[in-house]
């Protein structure tokens, strides 16, 4: 399940590239199908060791092209331990709504990523996030949740102080939305609820259904759940 449009993102074989929070490594993954030597970092150890695990086994079994590589990163958002222009590509996921300084962030990804490199950031949209933090107070309050919501123009606006000039907007995930209303409904932590494991089977199925993925993107124009700005360094 991506959110980055890879094509809009121009990855192309050999890019070195990095995933900024990559959780369990689905962007990490089409990175390496693509060929890319690709730096997986976050600050949860389990999931790179999952991540290192899922991509090990793509590698072993011939899943990515001659040359495709990975490392599994332990780092942070704000002072990412890389040098100044390293990156071809960097896709930071669903992680800006966490830290405590978003432009500090930006910063730092705009460091990393070479002249003229594109980027893919990811946020929840406004609307979304508004949904949930009226169903539930939980949405905002629990441990390492989300600390803010942004509208895409006010990201847009970070990442040109930055010196990144966005170039396109997408929005994606709208089956989502759906599922995080049940989950403030019935509770965040409750996954044994028949609502909630009855829609995450319907998302299962979503996976490999060509007319879930080709429904699900004429309703992103209505609810998505996430929003893409992608963005190439002056």
């Amino acid at each position: 399940m991506l959110t980055v449009d890879f094509d809009r993102l121009a990855v192309q074989k050999g890019n070195v590239v990095l995933d900024a929070g990559c959780g369990l490594g689905r962007h990490s993954i089409e990175f390496m199908r693509r060929g890319a030597s690709v730096f997986c970092m976050d600050l949860d150890i389990g999931s790179l060791l999952k991540t290192r695990y899922t991509l090990a086994s793509m590698k072993q079994s011939g899943g990515s092209p001659e040359g495709a590589s990975f490392v599994t990163h332990v780092g942070d958002a704000l002072n990412l331990p890389f040098k100044t222009g390293t990156f071809d590509r960097i896709i930071c996921s669903e992680v800006m709504e966490h830290v405590d300084d978003d432009f500090k962030a930006c910063s730092e990804l705009a460091r990393v990523l070479k002249t003229n490199g594109r980027i893919a950031i990811t946020v929840p949209t406004f609307f979304s996030e508004i949904i949930y933090d009226t169903l539930t107070y939980e949405y905002f309050t629990s441990p390492g949740g989300h600390v803010r919501k942004y509208f895409p123009s006010e990201l847009a606006e970070i990442m040109r102080k930055n010196g990144l000039e966005v170039y396109a907007v997408g929005f994606k995930h709208s089956f989502h939305t759906i599922w995080w209303i049940i989950r403030c409904v019935v509770g965040l932590n409750n996954a044994e609820h028949p609502m909630t494991k009855g829609y995450h089977k319907f998302l299962t199925l979503g996976l490999f259904s060509k007319f879930m993925r080709k429904a699900e993107l004429f309703v992103n124009y209505f609810f998505p759940k996430s929003v893409v700005i992608y963005a190439w360094k002056k």
